[in-house]
């Protein structure tokens, strides 16, 4: 189909207007060829258009889908006109200042400030697809990236535009968008630097013109330069032609620049008093343009700026000083006056003191300088000559020198600059931002303007190059045929320029000429370019001006100045004043750095003047100089890959969003997006994948052709019958290429056919709707019939009955009424009696009433007030300690850092380090020979004690026990009596229990009883309660809900805080290791060079502050004194002094020292505290333990005289009749001498146990008295146990049979304690519960009757589930013990199995020494004593370790231990593992092992998360164990908050000598820590799976694809790790979320965290969703609303699948069910825009605005309104918090608060066993 079969009745043209350029119309009637075209516009008026040519005809609109598109280049028609109405659209309707043109970004100055430049909207864009996202600043700053680090390729991005269109404003953002993704986290801070450059620029290359405010009057070239890992590690930058006429000379309401006024602002300062400046008017060189202030800009704090720029690139206080006096001096430059004279002299007045302040500035002779300015020399070959300069030469000489010295200052700043941004490394890649002017044509175009208009003709002619091999490029790649495109060539344009006899080399001639000037030049350009070169012209009015046909207009250019501007000439005799400047930075500003040292033989043969000559003949023009930098520029530019941004200034009076579109086609003209734009319409502009045609124009397919499986096969067959010239499109690989224009013509059939089938289906529903409502009508209409008729016929008889019945009423009716009335007054009476009666009881009833509710209120009331006011009291109080607080701590924090900063606080702290350094080491050398000491003392201890115990094996025992024989059985007559007495007395206790229980049944009965009457009380109070809860209860619960929110948002924000710093701390330990493994490295290298050994130093860091709490050994190097000296050597003291990384070294060598010198003194006090204390407890021990012998003594004593007494009475015995008698005696006198053997063998060996124990535990500082008195009590030892041991050991026979007697007594005691104790438990718990039932009584009684039915139903659900429980625990209890009891009778059975015992009938409390003695002489064995069964002991939930194994044990059950090791097993098991172990250490009293666990495991487990930082198996199975030995801690701690849930059993295991609170704190932060790790394994994982799944996904089957632009191609052309993403939907993401779910319910997580992560997640997939749709235009529309509400109703039912769908969950997802709803609502009316205000309660102002802004319609849908936009923007204006509002992006990296609820385990530590596979066999449970 041709183009002319488009103009038709309806179609929609553009016509040029002289004043809007192009203005809209539709045709009135069908185009013919040969007829005029007959147009109504916009406006009503209506037009006729003469064609004569097909060019003429008026081009076509785009259709309505395409309007407002990111890139002009999917336009269907691509045009002037359709490139100035979409621009127009995007910035004014949808406020969109950013647009595609191919690869171009064309960026219009809003001139307002808009929240795009954020760090959330780097964030949101970086990592992203350029043609997925919003056109922006940003995403080509990203793509940029993006091809440096994936093809390792160089890349530049080059903005330009005219003054005030913001090209230094876009290069700034993109420079920060690379310091922000290419941040090196380094010390060095390049990326500071970098931005640091900035604020210098622009102050010294920066001025306000009439065009713009900030505009750059210089070109800058920036290469950031990166590593092999993309990040920043340099940059430089390069400048072109500085505007140094501007120092000289502003224009009205122009201003010099911006670091002139920034001195004179801040003339007040003391530092700047010697400058001596003012006001700017008060100087010649700043008030010319009478413009001093500009609105916006507070120069007093750009210079404060400025000079923290300066520091930050290494330029020292000093330095600037001189920087500003340099400045200063060129303003008191133009305030030295020169006069003319007699003749062609001139003068300089003496009383002007600027003249005198500049030198002292500039440290120069004032004379020589008031000489040079009115004079010059003329050297001769005989003589040298002063000529007087005249007046106007006086006056440019002074000019000129003002601007050569701000010129060089300008070079030596950019130097500078540059020096801070060298490269530390060798750069790998680079990125350029080149930031140079636009095309310029003014009414008076000088020498400036034809280089700047060059520089642009060379970057058009690269820039349309690049275009078209892109084209070239993207045709090859599909294949297709394609002919050779026609595109503007300027090369003819160049070469007139720069050839040989063009202009410049035409310019340079006549400057080397002595007596050149600007005629004879201009004269020349006519000779040898007119009528030659079609690209110079001559005016026709002018002599001294010609014209130069640039790409982008005609541009004439005034030949004056030319010559003198080339040349640059500086009088010499004022150079050679200024280099001898007492100053040397002044001097050093202008020494000739290319002056080589003159040969004495040549000098003394050749003359001076050829010398001359030839340094005069190698000094290059200003032009010459230009063109080669240009050069070296393009070159770099066609070595990368370029990127181009075009800046528009929309209007000339820089007002916001206003856009004149005969100022914007000049610069789309100047720039070159027109090209851009033919070169792509030229070709195929359009050009879609055959998925997406299939997905969009299905609709035009018949049957045969639509095949799913063959998307390019159904393409060509409709293509082939739609459009019938194959030239209108080409099939490639993987696209179809259009024409301009096709893609609307299939729009439009597929429009046309789209309406025939609506209009189709209405005609067939309307046909349905009026038959179906003809059938009803009539079947309505017989009815009706059918009823009226009836209706008619029983009225008729109803009036023949009422008059019949009438008469007969009206007899009645008169004796009723007559009756009715007597009845009437009766009533009355009666009623009014009862109701006076009634009355006064009420009246009375009321009274009573209201004073009882008063009393109640003022009771509520005075005690809520007296609360308010000491909540308000206590919050004030609060307050001003925390304002005061905060106060002293910041004067503190400011003086530290003031301290911190100055040179001599370092110094001071440095001052006799050394000398304290060694005397800490001789101190530690004497503690040394100390210690050894000790140890030697120790040995001599361990020999005595080994002689004692010979002596004690050496002793004789006494065998004088016959004599006890009747002594000892009356005291076993007495004892068997004690024995009844006991047993009667227990009998006496049971009785008393037993009438205990009765009396508790009696109380219990009548605890019953008042029960039930209170329960009646409260039943009969309820309804006089009710009265008053409900009336208070709405007060009370409001200010509740308020109290409670408050304190719940500190709380939150308590814990946003904590948690952020937790992350801070761990941010920075993370960075502190990776420096500290960054110095083994450097360590290893070194050691690997060098052949001596590196000297170390080691030092003990006990800080308490730190993280596990104790001391850790850590190595300090000295190597980095030395290198930081041989630095300080070669760089020199002053150098040195300016670098900032030898500070850095020196500052952190100075930090080491004292922290060494901190530890060792706190090493020393420590230590002697240490053997202060050793010694105190020896001491005791030694008194204690001469208690013990004393009282063995006395004991010795009087079983002596026993023994005594019992030989006496033997030896009386023995006269009579008592053989018998004395021999059983001797005989078991035998046997307890045997028993008392091994009883005596065993005590030696405990002793010698105890002792070698007691050496282990001493330490090895030990005071000589100690051990004086130390062996004092050994040698006593020895003596007791050489005297009569014998006798000790009988007495320990008797006794152990009182023991036995009296273990018996106090079982059956404890038994009775015991049934008493529970008892009064059992009394207690009945008194708890019935509090309970009252207090939930009072609770119903408070709710409503439907809530108190609820709370009741609950009430006794928990009732029984708690009995069932407790029922439970009891069984397994039970079980448990029989268990435990099979296997202590199985040990018993085994252990008299192996002494020959099978069938033992005595039991430890029924055996007796008689009894025992008796079976062992029955039996004939008196030579063995009886056989000792031991008790089978309970498991103490305690795990026993070596403190050598301690390492291994980490290693096995944390850092080698892998997640699958526990499958299986109990969830937390190496978390209960370790706190046995802590149990172990706590059971032994051993401080030193419990810190050295604990900080070994938490050690371990940041060593272990931080291995395997990316598997989510091994951070989640961490963060159970983590959290689970948190709780254990909190648990078994022993404090009744915590151990109130515990059983009595669990309570038995509770720690007994530590309070590790302070590691329960450090775990906590670990836990965060851990739980940060985690969130972030998810957020890598879903983050990229969000948008294709939420927004590109189409899950409902209801998106139509549109075409895209040029940026979608470029991005398909490569290999985007993004296009695998393409097929992810709404199933990925909760396929991924169930696989996290499983892992962490498979490890054991707490419910509660496992919510908090999942919020977390969803939180990520909120925002990310947002804030991606937000910077996207075409996910915008009605479609994807209904796409997103989808998504989100899938997410919602997994959540409540999984049970996780609650109030806050429902908080999170909120704001993305907003956005679908206030895509899906109707944009039209007022009541539209209440509903959207009502609705999008969550979205900000900002955000709403732009969703509405970026609207797209669907099809048949309107577009938007701005008016409609205007009024909801109105309407939300004074909504909430203003800043909030203002927020466009919500910030995907916000982390919710994390909260540890307290999860208590009901595992008994003693059953828990160790598996095998665990390898922990050296450890064991007891």
């Amino acid at each position: 189909m041709s183009t002319e079969e488009l103009y038709t009745k309806g179609a929609r043209v553009w016509i040029r207007d002289p004043e809007e350029v192009w203005i809209g119309g539709t045709l009135t009637k069908d185009y013919k060829e040969g007829q005029n075209v007959e147009v109504e516009l916009e406006d009503g008026q209506e037009k006729t258009i003469k064609i004569k040519t097909k060019d003429a005809m008026p081009p076509l609109r785009n259709p309505e889908i395409l309007i407002g598109e990111n890139d002009l280049t999917s336009l269907s028609y691509l045009h002037e006109p359709a490139v100035l109405y979409n621009l127009n659209v995007r910035f004014i309707q949808n406020r969109a200042i950013y647009t595609y043109c191919g690869i171009v970004l064309v960026a219009i100055n809003p001139y307002e400030q808009l929240p795009l430049y954020g760090e959330d909207v780097i964030n949101a864009y970086h990592s992203q697809d350029m043609a997925g996202m919003d056109p922006h600043i940003f995403a080509v700053a990203e793509e940029a990236f993006k091809r440096l680090s994936r093809f390792e390729q160089d890349q530049s991005i080059i903005v330009s535009g005219e003054s005030g269109a913001g090209k230094t404003v876009s290069a700034k953002y993109a420079m920060r968008y690379f310091a922000t993704v290419g941040g090196s986290y380094e010390e060095t801070q390049v990326e500071k630097k970098v931005l640091a450059s900035n604020p210098i620029m622009e102050s010294i290359g920066n001025a306000k013109t009439t065009r713009n405010d900030n505009s750059s009057r210089f070109g800058k070239y920036v290469e950031i330069s990166f590593n092999k890992i993309h990040h920043i590690i340099g940059a430089h930058m390069r400048t072109y032609l500085l505007e140094k006429t501007r120092v000289v000379f502003q224009a009205s309401e122009e201003r010099n620049y911006h670091i002139f006024y920034q001195l004179c602002a801040s003339s007040d300062l003391p530092e700047l008093q010697e400058l001596q400046l003012g006001h700017p008017d008060e100087f010649f060189y700043t008030n010319q343009g009478e413009a001093p202030e500009v609105v916006g800009i507070n120069d007093r704090d750009d210079l404060e700026e400025t000079r923290d720029a300066f520091q930050l690139v290494g330029i020292s206080e000093e330095t600037q000083m001189s920087i500003f006096r340099v400045v200063a001096a060129v303003l008191h430059f133009g305030n030295v006056e020169v006069k003319p004279e007699r003749g062609d002299n001139s003068s300089i007045e003496r009383d002007n003191e600027n003249i005198g302040v500049l030198c002292k500035l500039l440290g120069i002779e004032e004379g020589q300088m008031r000489k040079w300015l009115v004079n010059r020399k003329i050297v001769t070959v005989r003589e040298v000559l002063t000529k007087p300069l005249p007046y106007q030469q006086a006056l440019n000489g002074r000019d000129a020198l003002a601007k050569h010295i701000y010129a060089q200052l300008f070079k030596w700043i950019v130097k500078q600059v540059n020096k801070a941004l060298v490269p530390t490394t060798k750069a790998h890649n680079f990125i350029g931002v080149l930031d140079i002017y636009g095309f310029e044509m003014f009414a008076i175009n000088s020498f400036e303007q034809f280089c700047i208009n060059y520089a642009n003709e060379k970057l058009q002619q690269q820039f349309t190059q690049h275009v078209f091999k892109l084209e070239q490029e993207e045709y090859i790649r599909e294949k297709i045929e394609w002919n050779m495109i026609d595109f503007y060539d300027n090369q003819p344009c160049i070469d007139l320029i720069e050839n040989k006899l063009g202009i410049l080399d035409l310019l340079d001639e006549e400057c080397m000429v002595p007596k050149g000037n600007d005629d004879n030049w201009c004269q020349k350009l006519y000779s040898q370019h007119v009528n030659k070169s079609k690209h110079f012209t001559k005016p026709r009015t002018s002599n001294s001006s010609y014209v130069v046909h640039h790409f982008a207009d005609k541009v004439e250019y005034t030949a004056e100045g030319f010559v003198e501007k080339n040349r640059d000439n500086v009088n010499d005799e004022h150079l050679n004043i200024l280099r001898a400047s007492q100053y040397e930075f002044v001097a050093d500003l202008f020494r000739d750095k290319n002056t080589k040292a003159v040969d004495p033989k040549r000098s003394a043969i050749k003359p001076m003047t050829p010398a001359v000559r030839t340094q005069k003949q190698f000094k290059k023009s200003v032009g010459s100089q230009f063109r080669d930098s240009l050069k070296i520029l393009m070159t770099k530019l066609n070595s990368t890959t370029p990127h181009y941004v075009r800046c528009i200034k929309p209007n000339d009076l820089k007002e916001s969003f206003c856009y004149e579109p005969k100022r914007a086609v000049e610069q789309l003209r100047a720039c070159g997006v027109l090209e851009t734009i033919r070169i792509s319409a030229a070709g195929f502009p359009s050009r879609w994948t055959y998925p997406e045609f299939f997905s969009r124009y299905r609709v035009l397919m018949i049957k045969k052709e639509a095949n799913r499986n063959n998307m390019r096969g159904s393409a060509e067959k409709t293509l082939t019958r739609l459009i019938t010239n194959p030239d209108k499109y080409q099939f490639g690989k993987t696209k179809i290429f259009f024409r301009a224009g096709q893609v609307a013509y299939m729009e439009k059939l597929r429009a046309d056919l789209l309406k025939k089938a609506c209009v189709r289906m209405q005609k067939t529903v309307r046909g349905y709707l009026q038959r179906k409502r003809y059938k009803r009508l009539k079947a309505a209409t017989v009815v009706l019939q059918k009823h009226i008729r009836a209706t008619n016929a029983r009225r008729l008889v109803k009036f023949m009955r009422r008059t019949k019945a009438t008469i007969r009423l009206q007899k009645a009716w008169r004796r009723y009424r007559q009756r009715k009335a007597y009845l009437h007054i009766r009533r009355a009476v009666v009623t009014i009696q009862a109701f006076t009666r009634g009355m006064y009881g009420r009246r009375y009833y009321k009274e009573v009433l209201q004073e009882a509710r008063a009393t109640t209120i003022q009771r509520y009331t005075r005690g809520l007030l007296a609360r308010r006011s000491y909540q308000k009291a206590r919050k004030a109080i609060i307050l001003l300690q925390c304002c005061t607080r905060r106060m002293y701590a910041k004067r503190e924090l400011k003086q530290l850092k003031i301290e911190a900063k100055s040179v001599e606080h370092f110094k001071k702290l440095n001052i006799g380090m050394e000398n304290k350094i060694i005397e800490l080491q001789q101190k530690l050398n004497q503690q040394a020979k100390v210690s050894s000491m000790n140890k030697e003392k120790e040995e001599v201890i361990i020999k005595l004690e080994t002689k004692v115990k010979e002596m004690e094996s050496r002793g004789g025992e006494v065998d004088v026990l016959q004599k006890k024989k009747v002594e000892m059985e009356d005291e076993l007559t007495k004892l068997r009596r004690e024995l009844d007495e006991t047993r009667t007395e227990r009998d006496k206790l049971l009785l008393d229990m037993k009438a205990a229980q009765e009396q508790f049944n009696q109380e219990k009965k009548l605890l019953e009883a008042e029960s039930e009457k209170l329960r009646k009380d409260v039943l009969e109070k309820e309804n006089i309660l009710k009265e008053q809860g409900e009336r208070m209860e709405g007060e009370i619960k409001k200010q509740v809900e308020d109290e409670t929110a408050g304190l719940r948002k500190d709380l939150e924000d308590e814990r946003y805080n904590h948690q952020k710093l937790v992350q801070d701390y761990t941010r920075l330990e993370q960075r502190k290791q990776n420096l500290e493994d960054e110095v083994k490295s450097l360590e290893t290298e070194v050691k690997t060079i060098e052949s001596h050994p590196v000297e170390r130093q080691i030092v003990i860091d006990v800080k308490e502050g730190s993280e596990s709490g104790y001391g850790t050994l850590s190595t300090t190097d000295l190597d980095d004194t030395d290198t930081v000296d041989r630095e300080i050597e070669e760089q020199g003291e002053e150098k040195a002094s300016m670098d900032m990384s030898i500070f850095l070294k020196l500052q952190k060598r100075l930090k080491d020292l004292e922290k060494e010198k901190k530890q060792l003194e706190v090493d020393l006090e420590k230590k002697d505290d240490v053997n202060k204390e050793r010694s105190n407890g020896l001491e005791k021990e030694i008194h204690t333990t001469n208690l013990q012998m004393q009282r063995l003594k006395e004991d010795n004593n009087k079983l002596r005289e026993e023994v005594e007494m019992y030989k006496e009475s033997l030896e009386k015995a023995s006269e009579g009749d008592g053989s018998q008698v004395i021999k059983v005696f001797n005989q078991q006198i035998e046997v307890l001498n045997l028993e008392n053997e091994k009883h005596r063998d065993e005590i030696i060996k405990l002793k010698t146990e105890q002792i070698v124990h007691r050496e282990v535990a001493t330490p090895d500082v030990v005071d000589a008295g100690t051990n004086t008195d130390r062996q004092l009590y050994v040698d006593q030892a020895a003596e007791d146990l050489n005297k009569d041991g014998d006798l000790e050991m009988a007495y320990q026979s008797l006794k152990m049979t009182n023991q036995i007697l009296e273990k018996e007594l106090q079982a059956q005691t404890k038994n009775h304690e015991h049934e008493v104790k529970e008892l009064k438990e059992e009394v207690k718990k009945v008194m708890k519960d019935n509090d309970r039932q009252q207090e939930i009584i009072g609770e119903n009684l408070k709710l409503k009757p439907e809530d108190r039915v609820n709370a009741i139903a609950q009430h006794e659900i928990t009732r029984l589930t708690t009995e069932n429980m407790d029922l439970m625990e009891q069984n397994e209890y039970l079980e448990k013990n029989v268990k435990k009891l099979k296997k202590q009778l199985k040990a018993a059975h085994k252990k008299l199995t192996s002494v020959g015992e099978p069938s033992p009938g005595l039991t430890p409390t029924t055996d007796s020494p008689v009894s025992i003695l008796a079976n062992h002489h029955d039996m004939g064995t008196p030579n063995h004593g009886p056989a000792v069964r031991h008790k089978e002991r309970d498991l103490m939930g305690i795990i026993e370790y070596q403190a050598d194994d301690q390492p291994r044990l980490i290693k096995n059950i944390i850092i080698d231990f892998k997640p699958k090791m526990a499958d299986g097993y109990l969830p937390g098991l190496p978390a209960y593992i370790i706190f046995m172990c802590v149990r172990h250490a706590d059971y032994i009293n051993n401080d030193n092992k419990i810190k050295m666990l604990l900080t070994g495991v938490i050690n371990g487990i940041k060593k272990t998360v931080k291995k395997h930082f990316e598997e989510f198996e091994y951070v989640s199975f961490w963060l159970t164990n983590t959290c689970r030995l948190l709780h254990n801690l909190k648990q078994y701690s022993g404090e009744q908050s915590f151990s109130s849930q515990n059983s009595d059993f669990q309570n038995e295991h509770c720690l007994r000598n530590f309070d590790l609170s302070e590691y329960r704190r450090v775990l906590n932060d670990l836990a965060v820590h851990i739980y940060q790790m985690l969130v972030r394994i998810i957020e890598n994982q879903v983050q990229p799976m969000i948008v294709p799944a939420m927004l590109e996904s189409d899950s409902a089957g209801l998106t139509a694809n549109k075409p895209t632009g040029m940026r979608g191609r470029s991005s398909s052309s490569v290999n985007n790790p993004q296009q695998e993403m393409r097929n992810v939907s709404i199933e990925s993401i909760i396929k991924q979320l169930s696989i996290y779910l499983a892992v962490m319910n498979s490890h054991g997580v707490d419910p509660q965290l496992i919510r908090q992560v999942m919020k977390q997640t969803f939180y990520l997939v909120t925002s990310t969703t947002i804030n991606n749709l937000l910077l996207r235009k075409e996910m915008c529309h009605w479609s994807k609303g209904v796409q997103i509400r989808y998504n989100l109703s899938e997410l919602e039912e997994w959540l409540r699948t999984n049970n996780m769908f609650d109030q806050g969950m429902e908080n999170i997802l909120e704001p993305l069910v907003q956005v679908a709803q206030l895509l899906q609502v109707k944009k039209r009316t007022d009541d539209d825009v209440k509903l959207i205000c009502d609705t999008c309660s969550m979205l900000t102002t900002t955000q709403i605005v732009k969703i509405l802004s970026l609207y797209t319609p669907d099809e048949y849908e309107s577009r938007t309104e701005i008016s409609f936009i205007r009024q909801v923007q109105q309407k939300l204006k004074n909504r909430g918090d203003a800043k909030r509002e203002a927020q466009l992006l919500i910030d995907a990296r916000h982390q919710i608060p994390v909260t540890f609820p307290y999860n208590p385990s009901s595992v008994l530590l003693n059953e828990i066993s160790i598996p095998a596979k665990f390898g922990l066999n050296y450890v064991h449970c007891i």
